[in-house]
C-alpha cells in the first residue's frame, strides 16, 4: 500500500497519483507558499537551475523570477502531465527561461556540467536505479554546482546511504529539508 500511495521506487506515479497530487499541493499551498522551500538554495541571476521531478510546476516560477533573463530553468520529470504543467505555468506568467524536458529516467537533454544548482524535492523516493540517477545529476551539475536532495518518503538514513553508496556526491550539510551536496571531482574521470 505504501509504494502505490507514495511510489516508492516506481519511478512515475500513475496518472490518477499524480492529479490527486496535483490537488494536494494547490491546498496545501494556499496554507505556506511553495518558495520558502527554495529560499535557502540561493538561486542567483545567472544561474542554470534544474528543478528534477518538477511535477505540478509549483516552484518554476519562483525559480524562473530568481535566475531572471540571462538564467535558464530546466524543468525535468519523467510524467507526461508534469511537462503540461510546466507549459501552463510557462503561459500563465510569460516564462521565458524555463524549458521543459521529459526524461526517461536515465537521461536528460541537459548539456554536461551544465547547472549551477539541481534539486530534487519530494521525489528521491520514486526512483528505482538510485546511482544512475545520481550518476546523471552529476553529469549535469557543475564541477562547483550543489545538488539539493530531499529525502522524499524514505527515512534519512536510506537516502544519506544510496547518496554516499553512489561515489558521486559528497554531502556537504543536513538540515530538516534536505541534503546538500556537491559532486565529487574524482568520480566518473572528473
Amino acid at each position: 500500500m505504501k509504494q502505490v500511495l507514495f511510489g516508492n521506487e516506481m519511478d512515475r506515479m500513475p496518472d490518477w497519483g499524480f492529479k490527486m497530487m496535483s490537488f494536494m499541493f494547490k491546498i496545501a499551498d494556499i496554507f505556506k507558499s511553495p518558495e520558502n522551500r527554495l529560499v535557502p538554495f540561493n538561486l542567483q541571476t545567472g544561474n542554470i537551475v534544474i528543478d528534477y521531478g518538477s511535477g505540478t510546476g509549483r516552484y518554476i516560477r519562483y525559480a524562473s523570477e530568481r535566475v531572471g533573463d540571462t538564467g535558464i530553468v530546466y524543468a525535468v520529470d519523467i510524467h507526461e502531465l508534469a511537462i503540461r504543467s510546466a507549459y501552463r505555468q510557462i503561459e500563465k506568467h510569460h516564462l521565458r527561461n524555463v524549458k521543459p524536458i521529459l526524461t526517461d529516467g536515465k537521461t536528460v537533454t541537459v548539456p554536461s556540467h551544465a547547472a549551477d544548482i539541481v534539486y530534487a524535492l519530494d521525489m528521491f523516493h520514486m526512483v528505482r536505479d538510485t546511482e544512475g540517477f545520481l550518476k546523471e545529476l552529476h553529469r549535469v551539475t557543475k564541477p562547483n554546482g550543489i545538488l539539493y536532495l530531499e529525502d522524499g518518503h524514505q527515512p534519512r538514513t536510506i537516502a544519506r546511504e544510496k547518496v554516499c553508496k553512489s561515489g558521486y556526491w559528497e554531502i556537504l550539510e543536513e538540515t530538516k529539508g534536505y541534503m546538500k551536496c556537491r559532486p565529487l571531482m574524482n568520480a566518473n574521470g572528473r
